[in-house]
């Protein structure tokens, strides 16, 4: 039997091959994770349609595997109940059924009927889940027996530094092992010397630094066994690559700054963070900043549009998927919190923990992070005033925050210490004019500058 890559969710036409945790000969079973792939940013564990023995596989590491594609021969087990017709499957018990979603044993889509059969059936397997279905947090199929639930970064990072992960406890979405709950793992087995963890592919091994030499004078300092270290181009990298290209090369771009006076707004959070409705949050500035943003857009909607370059036509959207960027160890992502102009500023708090924690863990879904309508990057964490982002493909314009500091300010007609900041504003000129930019942009800041004026715009 082959099993062809199912649509994963958002129509999406291809997906890259991370990596297979099976090989040629191996019996795997109903469900058993055999691979990991990547798309639009998301990696997701595939589970087996069929038990068997894999007879061939159809595809290599990195390479792009359109929809549809075979992606592997599976030798069928005599057992016929292995494939056995999608409505009969779906009254398999639980952990017999295929877990993609809306695919079943085929890699047919799944009618309605057993759709709604699946989700009236009782959970009856309490295990923990790996991502690649619908469970909570982006947590989905259940780990096959013998086998400890975890991430597919982590998945692959424990094979890299053959760590079991069965003696590793999960911190993550019901008990998960996560890229973090390893790196002390890691540290352990590596003694004093600590390598960079790599959660794209890795280099090629001959790269790997031997133990330092010793310089002149005793210090000791890594020197490279090999002068060059190439990495192939793949995963979150390659994609935003294409991306960033994508935006450069079609979108004529301006940008705009504002410095601002931030001092209101930093007492409003601190007194926030004292009051019983924010206890447990991680109440930041980015929060108000996306606040300020939301309100400031339902006086500016050519600003959260988009250009139809096939239909010639500007769509304006009247809802806000808000784009926050995340810097994960596998690259930068940006999952967008769904419908954020109905959010208040404590929803909002949470949102952004929830979806960074997804990003960051490797747990986020193609449906988290796409569908984006306006993004937003904090650059201050970082220690930058500021900065010139490029606006996403199908998406107006970018905010981009930067470092929240002390400084002189002429506040009152007189020199003082104030929180100071400044916002820049990345725009498509095809859909904003300099003035629309401008305009929104010191919106914003009035809003941050005064942030108790944001209370009749909630």
């Amino acid at each position: 039997m082959e099993f062809r890559l199912p649509d994963l969710g958002e129509g999406l036409a291809d997906a890259e091959l991370v990596s297979w945790t099976v090989s040629v000969g191996d019996t795997v079973e109903l469900n058993q994770e055999i691979a990991e792939v990547e798309t639009a940013k998301a990696q997701v564990a595939l589970p087996c349609p069929y038990a068997g023995t894999v007879l061939e596989l159809l595809a290599q590491p990195g390479d792009t595997v359109p929809v549809g594609a075979a992606l592997i021969r599976i030798g069928v087990a005599a057992d016929a109940a292995a494939a056995q017709p999608v409505d009969a499957a779906v009254e398999a018990p639980a952990e017999r059924q295929a877990v993609l979603v809306g695919y079943g044993p085929e890699g047919e889509p799944v009618s309605r009927r057993a759709r709604a059969a699946t989700t009236a059936a009782p959970q009856a397997d309490s295990r923990p889940r790996v991502m690649g279905s619908d469970g909570p947090e982006g947590l989905g199929n259940s780990a096959p027996a013998g086998r400890a639930a975890a991430t597919p970064a982590a998945r692959r990072l424990a094979r890299e530094i053959g760590v079991d992960l069965a003696a590793v406890a999960g911190s993550g979405p019901l008990g998960a092992v996560t890229v973090e709950d390893l790196h002390g793992m890691r540290r352990e087995s590596l003694g004093s010397t600590v390598i960079p963890i790599h959660t794209a592919k890795p280099a090629t091994p001959h790269a790997t630094p031997a133990v330092p030499p010793m310089r002149a004078g005793g210090s000791a300092r890594p020197v490279p066994a090999e002068r060059e270290t190439r990495t192939p181009i793949a995963g979150v990298r390659k994609r935003t690559a294409a991306a960033m290209v994508a935006s450069a090369q079609h979108i004529p771009q301006a940008s705009t700054f504002v410095t601002t006076d931030f001092t209101a707004s930093m007492e409003l959070l601190e007194h926030l963070r004292a009051t019983p409705g924010f206890a447990g949050l991680s109440l930041t500035p980015l929060a108000l900043v996306a606040r300020a943003t939301l309100a400031a857009l339902v006086d500016f909607p050519e600003i959260n549009s988009a250009w139809d370059e096939d239909d010639q036509q500007i769509v304006t959207k009247h809802y806000v998927n808000l784009g926050i960027a995340v810097a994960a160890e596998r690259g930068l992502l940006v999952p967008s919190l769904k419908e954020a102009h109905g959010l208040s500023l404590r929803d909002l708090c949470a949102e952004i923990t929830r979806m960074a924690g997804l990003a960051r863990s490797g747990t986020a879904t193609p449906a988290d992070l796409t569908g984006g309508t306006f993004t937003i990057t904090n650059v201050g964490v970082f220690g930058v005033d500021s900065g010139v982002p490029l606006v996403n493909p199908g998406e107006a314009a970018i905010l981009c925050l930067g470092s929240i500091r002390k400084r002189p300010w002429v506040h009152r007609d007189e020199l003082a210490v104030r929180w100071v900041t400044t916002l820049g504003l990345s725009f498509d000129h095809r859909l904003v004019d300099g003035e629309q930019g401008s305009r929104f942009l010191a919106s914003v800041a009035a809003l941050l500058e005064d942030p108790l004026t944001l209370l009749g715009r909630v």
